[in-house]
């Protein structure tokens, strides 16, 4: 290991990442630490650093006008900052042993070594790309980065044809296909489960499910893709599964990511269950005294269900890289872990979860009740009241609330941060029917949907 602090040498702090765990590191350790003390090189394979992937579907939608907008911090603020950035130049290689990284030029192919005093890993991850005839033809996107998010708005401005499949229903998939919706296109999405948004429980993606067509979107469930038929000039032009063909000007995955872990895993470094990294609370890779790993390469620790999971979400990367930041830095910070929650939309329809569906619940051997609801996001007689369907999952015996989902119109989304504070402080549904929350009619029914749930979930469970 690189000993250079040792010897009355500045220390050397190495970043692999360029976008949000990595940046936030980088930012947050020059806060503590000046550029006399503490010399930060950040390598980065894409053109852009600390943009917003979650801005994606919004800008290729033309919600977000321009690609800029995206960007937190360019490379040329975080180089006044004395941050040396390095972009279009990929790591290949982690020696822990020797305290170095190889590193290779995409534009000029030359490599070389860096010595590091301490590192941060934060390689993200990689979409899911299945191995079938035609994955890797033109007019086929993963949407991962903003070099991703470009490279579809070039195709799209390219093309002639107005059909678009999207293949998986997950987030991406779903916020792709209302991009595509937006843009004109004919869309079609394919998906392998049995409802739309698999991060639900069946019975609340079927309300996703019945939003998306009644968009006009072409909904094809329990259907697994078998090929990416091409044209005679190399190009996609539609998307087979097992019993039909979906014409196709453009496909856009949206299966799913996996944590980008090859360099970790070659390097010997350790990965959980899911393929991500291990660390500590502190966000130090578990064996090692100077290497540490946040954002979408990780593994974290979900505070209901006591396992670890792996859940990309910028809101993570962020607060973790501010973690990796303040350690690397010379100070103490720890992450506690997540609740799972996340919030999305399909055109109007609000779509948030936190904490565990029912079959997380089965797999860790909990016993529960569930109840599901409808209500509004505004007294009844308030105009422009919307409706929402909040589903609640409470353990039996404690009461313990183990998870929310809520599928509604306007202010049904951001409701869910009430769940996933309760969620973080172990609040049983009691106490959660109980809450002292803010009540206007322009804002709540005087029963908040969410205590109308947990009420519900008291009753089932039985008074106390």
């Amino acid at each position: 290991m690189n000993t250079s602090a040792a010897h009355g040498v500045r220390e050397r702090l190495v970043v692999i990442g360029g976008d949000a765990a990595g940046m936030s590191a980088a930012s947050q350790a020059r806060r503590m630490r000046g550029p006399d003390e503490l010399e930060i090189v950040a390598f980065e394979r894409g053109h852009f650093t600390s943009y917003s992937a979650c801005g994606i579907p919004y800008w290729v939608g033309g919600d977000v006008e321009d690609r800029d907008e995206l960007i937190a911090r360019t490379p040329e603020e975080h180089r006044a900052r004395h941050i040396d950035v390095r972009l279009r130049t990929e790591v290949t290689e982690i020696d822990v042993e020797r305290g170095r990284v190889r590193a290779r030029d995409l534009e000029s192919g030359a490599e070389s070594w860096t010595s590091y005093d301490k590192l941060v890993i934060a390689t993200g991850a990689r979409p899911v790309r299945p191995d079938l005839p035609g994955i890797d033809a033109a007019g086929v996107h993963g949407v991962q980065t903003l070099d991703d998010g470009q490279a579809l708005l070039d195709t799209l401005t390219r093309t002639e044809g107005r059909r678009a499949v999207v293949v998986g229903a997950g987030y991406i998939g779903v916020e792709m296909a209302e991009a595509l919706i937006n843009r004109g296109y004919e869309v079609t999405v394919v998906n392998r489960g049995r409802e739309p948004m698999a991060t639900l429980d069946p019975d609340m993606g079927r309300l996703v499910r019945e939003a998306m067509t009644g968009l006009g979107i072409t909904m094809v469930d329990d259907a697994e893709v078998t090929a990416l038929p091409t044209g005679a000039d190399g190009r996609v032009r539609a998307v087979a599964t097992a019993d039909a063909e979906y014409p196709a000007d453009v496909v856009v995955l949206g299966i799913g990511v996996r944590p980008e872990t090859t360099l970790a895993r070659a390097a010997g470094l350790p990965l959980g269950d899911h393929g991500g990294l291990l660390t500590d609370r502190s966000m130090r890779v578990r064996g090692q005294e100077n290497v540490w790993a946040g954002g979408d390469c990780v593994e974290v620790l979900d505070l209901v269900s006591g396992q670890l999971r792996h859940i990309p979400l910028g809101t993570h990367a962020n607060k973790q890289g501010q973690i990796i930041g303040t350690n690397a830095g010379g100070g103490y910070a720890t992450f506690p872990g997540v609740v799972g929650t996340a919030v999305s939309k399909v055109c109007d329809l609000e779509i948030a979860r936190t904490g565990l569906r029912e079959k997380d619940a089965h797999r860790v051997g909990l016993r529960f009740e569930t109840v599901t609801i409808e209500s509004t996001s505004r007294a009844g007689y308030y105009p422009d009241a919307a409706p929402m369907t909040v589903k609640m999952l409470a353990e039996l015996g404690t009461g313990r609330l183990l998870g929310v989902q809520i599928v509604g119109r306007e202010g049904a989304g951001k409701r869910v941060d009430i769940a996933a504070v309760a969620l973080t402080a172990g609040m049983t549904v009691y106490q959660v029917a109980a809450l002292d929350l803010g009540y206007a009619p322009p804002f709540s029914p005087v029963w908040d949907p969410v205590q109308v749930a947990a009420r519900k979930a008291a009753a089932k469970l039985g008074a106390r």
